[in-house]
C-alpha cells in the first residue's frame, strides 16, 4: 500500500463515517431502531447539509496535514487546533459548530501558550472520546516506528493536546496498535488476539496503576465481539467508543454495514461512525466506499489537493 493509498484509508475512512453520523448525534439508539439510518443525509441535529463532517473529521485533517507537510511536529498540530478553533480551517464549512469541552478548555491553553503536552486535561472526567476521534493519522508516522515504547510516547503527546489522562492515551493506543495491524492481516479474530497479548503485556511493563488497566478488560481480557448490542455502549466516553467501534467491525462484511451499524447504535452517532469508519477504512480500503458518498463529502476537492501532496 502507497502512503498515498493509507491517507485515502485513513481521511476517507474517518470522514464518511463521520459526516453520515452528523445528522443522528444525541438521537437514543430507540429512535434509532424506529428511524434506522440507511444513507448519507442532511439537515438532522446540526441543521447541516448532506456531506458535513464535524470537529472529528476537521482534527483529524489538521492532524493529517501538519504530518504531511512538517512530518511529526506537536507545535504545529496544535497550531492547526487553534486555527480550527478560530476560523474554523478544516471546518466542512469553514466553521465550528460542534465542539467537545475538554477540547475547547485545551486549546483555551493552548492559546495561552502553555506547552501542546501539557494542554489536555487529566483528570478522570476528562476521559471523553475527543483525541480518540482524531488520532488516526497518526498511523503514518507509527507505521515506520519499531519500537512500542517510542509508539506509545507520541500516541501520548498527541492525545495530551486536549486529553491527558491515562484513560484517554491508553485507548487511542489501542486502536491505533490495531490499526497497524490491518496494514498487514485482515483475519479480524487474528489482530484481536494478537492486540491482547500485546497491549496486555506492555501496559504492565509501563508501570501503569491495574485499575486503569482493569477497565480496558473487555476488549484485553474477554471476546468483545460476542457480545450483544443491548451491552455495547455507544456514549462519548472513550472506552465505550473505543469498544463499540471494535464490535461494529465484527459485526459487519464492509465498509458501508460497518458504519450504518456504528451509527444506528446512536448517541454520540458521529464519533462512533468515524472511530470505526477509520478502521472500516484500513481493512476494506477507500475504493469500497460509495461513490455517491465520497462525492456528497464537504471538501473533497482539497482534501484530493492535500493527498496529492504525499509522494
Amino acid at each position: 500500500m502507497t502512503k498515498k493509498e493509507l491517507l485515502k484509508n485513513i481521511l476517507y475512512g474517518v470522514l464518511i463515517g463521520d459526516a453520515l453520523g452528523v445528522p443522528y448525534e444525541f438521537r437514543t439508539r430507540e429512535i434509532m431502531k424506529k428511524y434506522p439510518a440507511k444513507d448519507m443525509v442532511g439537515y438532522g441535529t446540526h441543521n447541516q447539509p448532506s456531506g458535513t463532517f464535524s470537529d472529528d473529521g476537521s482534527l483529524t485533517l489538521c492532524l493529517a496535514e501538519s504530518i504531511i507537510m512538517n512530518g511529526y511536529n506537536i507545535k504545529d498540530v496544535a497550531n492547526k487546533f487553534i486555527e480550527w478553533n478560530d476560523e474554523g480551517y478544516w471546518g466542512a464549512h469553514n466553521q465550528v459548530f460542534d465542539i467537545g469541552i475538554a477540547t475547547q478548555e485545551a486549546i483555551y491553553n493552548l492559546k495561552q501558550r502553555i506547552n501542546p503536552i501539557l494542554a489536555g486535561g487529566n483528570d478522570e472526567y476528562s476521559n471523553g472520546n475527543g483525541s480518540l476521534m482524531r488520532i488516526l493519522p497518526l498511523l503514518i508516522i507509527l507505521k515506520d516506528v519499531s519500537s512500542p515504547k517510542e509508539r506509545f510516547k507520541i500516541v501520548k503527546e498527541v492525545s495530551s493536546i486536549t486529553h491527558a489522562h491515562i484513560r484517554s492515551i491508553i485507548a487511542c493506543f489501542y486502536y491505533l496498535e490495531f490499526a497497524l495491524l490491518l496494514l498487514h492481516e485482515k483475519d479480524l479474530e487474528k489482530i484481536y488476539l494478537k492486540t491482547q497479548e500485546h497491549i496486555s503485556s506492555f501496559l504492565l511493563e509501563q508501570n501503569i496503576q491495574p485499575n486503569e488497566i482493569k477497565k480496558f478488560d473487555r476488549l484485553l481480557k474477554n471476546k468483545i465481539y460476542k457480545l450483544e448490542e443491548k451491552d455495547i455502549q455507544s456514549s462519548g466516553y472513550v472506552i465505550d467508543t473505543l469498544e463499540a467501534s471494535i464490535w461494529c467491525l465484527f459485526q459487519t462484511q464492509n465498509y458501508s454495514e460497518a458504519i450504518l451499524k456504528a451509527v444506528n447504535l446512536g448517541e454520540d452517532t458521529d464519533t462512533t461512525g468515524a472511530v470505526t469508519g477509520g478502521l472500516a477504512g484500513l481493512l476494506y480500503s477507500y475504493k469500497n466506499i460509495p461513490q455517491e458518498w465520497l462525492s456528497k463529502l464537504a471538501k473533497k476537492k482539497e482534501i484530493d489537493n492535500m493527498i496529492n501532496k504525499v509522494n
